[in-house]
């Protein structure tokens, strides 16, 4: 009985090891970075100067990537401030720390559509428009 209870701690924890991670090194894998937007993406760049393109015209039913390259969190909605209800599609973005991209909603009708940094409203370096044709 006692060979049985070893033998069941043993596997145990060589279960437990390989579910954790316990690699060859004994050290977890780093995470991986956030995939880059596909060429025929339609992307807005945050940076320390603002966002780019400034205007970006995409067709009925696309969304746009926002990735945020800046040093400091970002929190983008459509105009107009405050209450951003011109084209909600863009409030799906919302808050962004440094280093993530996250998407709007599908842009399903034609319209021009102004978006801001909603902590920074003022800031015209952090406004753009997205042209839906």
């Amino acid at each position: 009985m006692r060979r049985l209870v070893g033998g069941t701690v043993v596997l145990s924890a060589a279960v437990w090891s390989a579910a954790c991670g316990g690699g060859r090194s004994g050290t977890p894998a780093s995470p991986s970075p956030p995939p880059s937007p596909g060429s025929g993406t339609p992307t807005v760049t945050i940076t320390t100067a603002g966002v780019s393109p400034r205007e970006l015209t995409i067709a009925q039913g696309q969304r746009v990537l926002f990735v945020n390259q800046d040093t400091v969190d970002h929190h983008m909605t459509s105009d107009p401030h405050p209450t951003h209800t011109d084209c909600p599609e863009i409030n799906q973005v919302g808050f962004i720390r440094p280093g993530q991209q996250k998407e709007t909603g599908n842009f399903t009708a034609p319209a021009t559509c102004g978006y801001h940094d909603h902590d920074r409203p003022g800031v015209t370096a952090l406004q753009g428009r997205i042209v839906i044709r």
